[in-house]
């Protein structure tokens, strides 16, 4: 787990919130989430797409920014995905 980290604590703050708005772009949930939820969306994503690219064999923590962005963001669009699915889309709640 520890490669998985291997950016400082602000670059994956930046990084965070450039995923998690760019994923709620893709998702349509950005009238829904604020600025703080982006950040915890795209870290959270970044976690699950770094788990998700290691365990399909990439080297998740060697790939420099635009690799972890990247990975963020599909990690927060699977996410966001997940959360819709479990929310349910119809009912008004919110992501």
């Amino acid at each position: 787990m520890p490669e998985t980290l291997s950016l400082g604590f602000i670059a994956w703050i930046i990084i965070g919130g450039l995923a998690g708005w760019i994923a709620s772009k893709f998702m349509n949930t950005d009238a829904q989430m604020g600025c703080l939820a982006n950040v915890v969306v795209g870290v959270i994503g970044g976690l699950l797409g770094g788990y998700l690219m290691t365990l399909a064999g990439f080297d998740a923590a060697g790939g420099g920014f635009f690799f972890s962005l990247v990975t963020a963001v599909l990690g927060a669009c699977l996410l966001l995905f997940i959360l819709k699915l479990v929310m349910g889309r119809g009912r008004g709640t919110r992501v």
